[in-house]
């Protein structure tokens, strides 16, 4: 596991050109899905959702509004990583109600939690509530690119659109979403010019410090 792990995130890379001809199972896609559930998050609380946007029509749509950049159409697959819009009460009751459901506990004996919760969070300004939610859509982006590096999918993660847009032609405000990343997910293609660049990282003497 250990060889294989830092084979993979060597091999990975951020795809320039996809081949749209190669395609992920539904059994691939949903074990990256998966994946993406399991992060880790502040709390627990996944105050995120992830768009799997399939419609070709729509995918040509997002590329203006991604600088032109053809991932978005020709990976096998796209997934737009959005955070809450707007938080109130209703999302930590839900999530105390869930934790009480799956671990068999009354949700009056989680009332402190949940108000810590609440206190620490719903106290922000909005901007820090913004800054702190798409936080938490970059531990999933992190987690999604390990992921997908060991089952051998490729990926590009990209900052580089308009989120506005996207919110748009996604729909995204009248589900309580806003688009943070988007990250495409297949194949490379043979002849993508980003394959065949070394990997250029610090040396580890030059990353790590032992206090």
């Amino acid at each position: 596991m250990k060889d294989k792990l830092i084979y993979s995130l060597n091999k990975r890379y951020a795809v320039k050109k996809f081949d749209p001809t190669k395609k992920l199972s539904s059994e691939q896609l949903q074990t990256v899905l998966e994946a993406a559930r399991l992060t880790a998050t502040s709390y627990g609380l996944q105050l995120m959702k992830i768009v799997v946007v399939e419609n070709p029509e729509m995918r040509e749509k997002l590329v203006s509004c991604s600088f032109g950049q053809r991932q978005v159409t020709d990976a096998s697959h796209l997934l737009v990583l959005c955070r809450e819009r707007d938080l109130d009460l209703k999302h930590f009751e839900d999530y105390v109600n869930l934790m009480a459901t799956t671990r068999n506990q009354d949700p009056k004996s989680l009332d402190g939690f949940k108000n810590m919760m609440v206190n620490s969070i719903l106290t922000k300004s909005d901007e820090e509530q913004t800054l702190w939610l798409e936080k938490q859509v970059y531990i999933e982006l992190g987690n999604l690119l390990t992921a997908c590096a060991l089952l051998d999918i490729d990926s590009c993660p990209m900052e580089g659109f308009i989120p506005e847009e996207y919110d748009r032609i996604l729909n995204l405000e009248e589900q309580n979403l806003a688009a943070v990343l988007a990250l495409p997910i297949g194949y490379r293609a043979a002849d993508d010019p980003n394959a065949q660049r070394k990997k250029v990282r610090r040396s580890q003497e030059n990353f790590v410090l032992t206090v």
